[in-house]
């Protein structure tokens, strides 16, 4: 193991500390900042630990394989990258480098519209990985349609876009105050075009030139005029509810990314495991569904996917990675999840990703329900239904 990394950083959670030991404070609280009190961030995780799995024994899971097909790219297991942003706080190689971790491991990763790599950078950093583009919605759709093209014209295979943010707090989104500059050199060529910027990032010109050309309170009929506009599937990123993920699907969207932001935005919202089984049912097989939001373990994968996710997103642990390590260190974390994912499913009675079924998990309130009631056992996802 590279001596930038701890030797005992076997876990995700590990790579969380070493990753704070080794950052500026100003970088901690960026990456690690929740939204108001933190509520939502810290139930993201810990509602994991309210599932429970039910393994099934003596089934032959000698050799097991976790890959699976995302938006029909093979992915050697079900663990991608989420898109966040300035990943040079983390690391000097940026995107490039967290791209580059993601296709040494064959699975995909999200590039952030406010990322310092431009697509080409990344593109070429990693030209055989999985690729996805999240853009944001501009006042200037000719703006977009040209950022559309250079990611088909660079082998992105998805758009992403993010529905959960009807207003940007442009100043907490560089964490500075609106009259300081980023401590260090950052760029986002993936939102001027033409070297068309406007002073430099955190500066009262650039947010001001920002408000300018950013478009807030984007609608569905935005949502349409992308899907129109592009060759690629588009996945929609932020949807907590059944109807919005229904009227996703009703317009064609081809993935819906469950997600509240990590936190980071609206607090109080549900944790993002807890809704998903009303979006599985909501979305009823008619487009993929994914998730990110508190996933620390391959445990926290198998119940995701066990729920009906196709896919899992991580955003902080990449981070972690690539700051303890630069590319290495994120093909270590995801090596992490992977390996646990495996032996999860061993233990589970899974030889491949599709014997992951919703049977595998159950809530902790369906025991404490029937301890209330002093229910007789009756299976172990089933409460007996009254006889009235």
């Amino acid at each position: 193991m590279s001596e930038n990394v701890h030797p005992k950083a076997t876990s995700v959670t590990e790579f969380e500390k070493v990753a704070n030991e080794k950052l500026p404070e100003f970088v901690r609280e960026y990456f690690g900042r929740p939204g108001e009190g933190g509520q939502t961030y810290r139930d993201n995780c810990e509602a994991f630990k309210r599932y429970r799995l039910i393994p099934r024994n003596l089934r032959d899971v000698y050799i097991r394989d976790t890959s699976v097909t995302v938006l029909g790219s093979k992915l050697d297991f079900p663990v991608a990258i989420a898109p966040t942003a300035v990943h040079k706080l983390a690391h000097p190689d940026a995107e490039a480098a967290t791209a580059k971790g993601a296709a040494s491991m064959n699975t995909a990763m999200v590039l952030s519209s406010w990322s310092h790599c431009s697509l080409e950078q990344v593109a070429a950093a990693a030209p055989r990985g999985v690729r996805w583009f999240y853009l944001l919605f501009y006042r200037d759709r000719g703006r977009m349609k040209r950022l559309l093209e250079r990611a088909e014209g660079e082998g992105y295979t998805a758009i992403v876009l993010t529905v959960d943010q009807p207003l940007f707090n442009f100043d907490r989104i560089i964490n500075m105050r609106r009259t300081e500059p980023l401590p260090l050199q950052v760029s986002f060529p993936n939102i001027w075009l033409d070297d068309d910027a406007h002073g430099q990032p955190g500066s009262a010109e650039h947010l001001a030139y920002l408000k300018k050309i950013v478009k807030e309170a984007a609608t569905w009929e935005d949502v349409e005029w992308v899907k129109n506009n592009t060759r690629l599937p588009v996945v929609l990123k932020g949807i907590l509810s059944a109807e919005d993920a229904r009227a996703a699907v009703d317009l064609g969207i081809s993935g819906i990314y469950v997600s509240n932001h990590g936190g980071r935005q609206q607090d109080g919202l549900p944790a993002t495991i807890d809704v998903l089984t009303n979006i599985v049912r909501a979305v009823g097989g008619e487009a993929e569904v994914y998730l990110d939001g508190g996933v620390r373990t391959g445990t926290d994968v198998l119940k995701a996917l066990a729920l009906g996710a196709r896919c899992v997103f991580i955003g902080r642990p990449a981070l972690w990675g690539l700051a303890c390590n630069g590319a290495e260190g994120v093909q270590q974390v995801l090596q992490i999840l992977k390996d646990e994912l495996n032996l999860t499913m061993a233990r589970s009675g899974c030889a491949k990703i599709s014997d992951i079924q919703p049977s595998l998990v159950v809530h902790e309130s369906y025991y404490l329900y029937r301890q209330m009631l002093h229910l007789p056992r009756n299976g172990n996802n089933m409460i007996p239904k009254s006889k009235y």
